[in-house]
């Protein structure tokens, strides 16, 4: 009898053992009770901390000359603020630090073939320091530890930015420059408390500098062709009048596009942003479309003339031009789909500048030290635009982006003589410009039966 009970409980239990939903719900049943035992353990780790840890608040806040607009500092500044410490009790600190630093890095992995069964991973990444500066805020002098009474403590501090070039803030996919505040709390036997606050750093692009007030104009053309019949040639010719913009203005386009082929083709103008990262003598770019402009159809052995067709600038981040590892540069293409061949695309470079043309349009003034930034681009939304733009891969042909991204990269050009300092991410407040003086309006005018040209075809 003994013997058969034991036979039916041996194979009850295969049963069980066999039988996978029960095996499931057994699964499911120690991992709900491992769950619940470590949320237990969570909030015994919460309550000892609220009633152990005296410190209720730790924070870092920067001067700032306007309520609820996060301060902007450039080269030569005073970064001021205070460390806010707020406790409930008394407290013993045996130092509080501070660390200020900036660093440009960039990083990116590609993979890479050893043969036909074997690949790995190649890393790229390289840094630039624009800033390292270190504070003690609180430490006795015979090293001892301070003693905190309860409530709010504030602890200021204040130092100065390198007065030599720094580079704009910027956010990117293989790479960012940023500039923060680290602090450190020590006590004695209790955690490190640390906070870390990021602040923006932003280098002024003056437009009113003469080589970004000089016009940029070019020509190009392409035949077209399907086999071994040409069907005529296709020209662009455009001008615009000048190099250098700021964000929310218009560019007005001066083009003349001759199609000399059988088939009609459409001029389009597009703004594109190139974002390169560099390390070990390796590039790594990201370009795409920012602004657009459409054309009217150009028909079949005709021509088409722009007479300062305007295309207008987003709010986007100004040119990055003199970090060693990090560029941001921008181009205005004039393109146009020839049949049978790939698009003709003539670039203009531009530069957007943060400081706007001055009004009375001064070559020789240090505009930088009459004209104060306007930092409202900090709280400004993207307007909507009434067409998306397109893909940067719609824009070039495939052609034309191996040969860019297989390029060597060619050393920084010295622009310090042309630019007072470059920068990120940033968009002014949109002005309209006020009306011209006397002096500005032109006291010989073109007559109006004569034909507006940008340049001779």
């Amino acid at each position: 009898m003994l013997l058969s009970v034991s036979l039916k409980q041996v194979n009850t239990n295969n049963l069980q053992s066999e039988d996978p939903l029960h095996n499931t719900f057994d699964i499911l049943r120690k991992k709900e009770e491992r769950n619940h035992s470590l949320l237990r353990l969570r909030g015994l780790a919460q309550a000892a901390k609220m009633i152990f840890d005296k410190l209720k608040k730790f924070d870092i806040v920067f001067d700032s000359p306007e309520v609820n607009c996060p301060p902007v500092f450039s080269s030569g500044d005073v970064v001021s603020g205070r460390v806010v410490v707020d406790l409930s009790g008394e407290i013993r600190v045996e130092s509080l630090k501070l660390h200020a630093e900036g660093f440009a890095k960039v990083h990116w992995t590609e993979s890479r073939s050893a043969g036909s069964s074997t690949a790995y991973t190649q890393n790229y990444s390289d840094e630039v320091e624009y800033l390292n500066r270190r504070e003690v805020l609180l430490q006795a002098d015979n090293g001892e530890e301070t003693i905190l009474p309860a409530g709010r403590h504030e602890f200021p501090f204040n130092f100065q930015l390198p007065e030599e070039t720094l580079v704009t803030s910027f956010e990117g996919k293989h790479g960012s420059i940023r500039y923060w505040v680290k602090v450190k709390l020590h006590r004695p036997w209790a955690i490190v408390r640390k906070i870390k606050k990021e602040f923006t750093v932003i280098e002024p692009i003056d437009i009113n500098t003469p080589a970004f007030l000089e016009p940029q104009a070019g020509t190009m053309d392409k035949m077209a062709r399907a086999w071994y019949h040409n069907f005529g040639q296709v020209s662009v010719t455009a001008k615009i009048d000048r190099k250098g913009y700021t964000p929310g203005e218009v560019i007005p386009v001066f083009a003349e596009f001759d199609n000399c082929t059988s088939r009609s083709v459409v001029p389009k103008a597009y703004i594109t942003q190139t974002q390169t990262f560099i390390a070990r003598g390796t590039m790594k770019q990201k370009r795409a479309v920012v602004g657009t402009l459409s054309g009217d159809i150009v028909g079949a052995r005709c021509r088409e003339t722009w007479h300062g067709r305007a295309i207008k600038i987003p709010p986007v981040g100004p040119s990055i031009l003199q970090c060693r590892i990090i560029k941001v540069e921008y181009m205005l293409k004039i393109c146009v789909d020839v049949p049978g061949t790939s698009k003709l695309c003539l670039e203009l470079p531009l530069v957007i500048g943060t400081i706007p043309l001055h009004p009375f349009g001064s070559r020789t003034s240090s505009v930088s030290s009459q004209y104060s930034v306007n930092l409202e681009w900090l709280r400004m939304a993207i307007p909507e635009q009434p067409e998306p733009p397109p893909d940067y891969s719609s824009v070039v042909t495939e052609e034309e982006a191996e040969q860019r991204n297989n390029a060597v990269p060619q050393p920084a050009e010295d622009l310090s003589g042309i630019l007072a300092r470059p920068l990120m991410a940033f968009v002014q407040e949109f002005r309209f410009r006020p009306p011209p003086v006397y002096c500005e309006v032109d006291p010989n005018p073109q007559p109006l039966n004569m034909r507006p040209r940008c340049m001779t075809c």
